[in-house]
């Protein structure tokens, strides 16, 4: 990529927010996941990334984390599937002795030109990936995340106002902000916090391997920033939700960073 995405919080220096935690971050190999969990590291946690096969990019991410001083465990698998989002916690669990913090962050996407040309395939597999993991895995860690403990889920400015060429990925970052609202409510009186962040245009890998270059060239631009977002300008809105210290009033928000742009409602 060029250049090159700055997700590895090199600037960035933790203040003890997050010491003794420990949290799992799907898609956690690079961009807003990498950053994540290193930014997770610097604040004192262990973490545990899951990813789907670039193992090349999840070493590096481990790499960053122990460098910070912490543990790390990378679990590749398919969180599409039933029995891999529970794996991953009990594989978390296992590993790190217990589960804190929860950050859902696995998405995919692939922009298509009309309703009529989006496969049931490729609606179904959103779905699965976008949504229906947060859903598994986060009933999964219920069992063992405790009083204080946080819940982050990673939406989009598109699920607050639509793309007209994401439309099931729009869809699903709708249904995360919705299950967010609930999901808040419903854990509440267990102690539970729940929150999301729904960035704008953030320069990731997930950025050329799914749009048309032309499209690429100009990522970013119609924002009043004039610019997308590196992952490591987006982790810190975590690290906020993550942090009883910072927001243990905060429970059912959506914080979007989406660089000066403003919204109705």
């Amino acid at each position: 990529m060029h250049p090159e995405p700055e997700d590895e919080m090199r600037d960035y220096a933790g203040r003890g927010l997050l010491e003794g935690r420990r949290a799992l971050v799907t898609g956690g190999d690079s961009g807003i996941g990498r950053a994540v969990a290193v930014a997770f590291a610097k604040e004192g946690a262990d973490v545990a990334i899951a990813y789907l096969s670039e193992h090349k990019d999840a070493e590096h991410t481990r790499n960053l984390v122990e460098q910070a001083g912490r543990r790390c465990v990378a679990i590749p698998g398919d969180l599409a599937e039933l029995q891999h989002c529970e794996h991953v916690v009990r594989r978390t669990v296992e590993e790190l002795g217990g589960l804190d913090v929860l950050v859902n962050n696995v998405a995919t996407q692939a922009p298509v030109q009309s309703l009529e040309e989006l496969s049931d395939e490729q609606w179904e597999r959103t779905f699965a990936v976008n949504i229906h993991s947060y859903f598994r895995v986060t009933k999964a860690a219920l069992r063992h995340i405790p009083r204080g403990g946080a819940i982050i889920n990673t939406s989009s400015i598109n699920g607050l106002r639509g793309n007209k060429t994401l439309l099931d990925y729009s869809a699903t970052k709708g249904a995360i902000n919705a299950f967010t609202y609930a999901l808040a409510q419903n854990l509440v009186e267990r102690g539970i916090r729940v929150n999301a962040v729904a960035p704008g245009p953030v320069w990731t890998p997930l950025i050329p391997s799914t749009f048309p270059e032309e499209k690429v060239e100009k990522f970013g631009e119609q924002v009043p920033m004039k610019r997308p977002a590196h992952p490591d300008e987006i982790a810190p809105s975590f690290v906020f939700f993550a942090s009883d210290r910072l927001s243990s009033y905060y429970t059912g928000e959506i914080l979007a960073p989406i660089g000066g742009e403003t919204l109705p409602g």
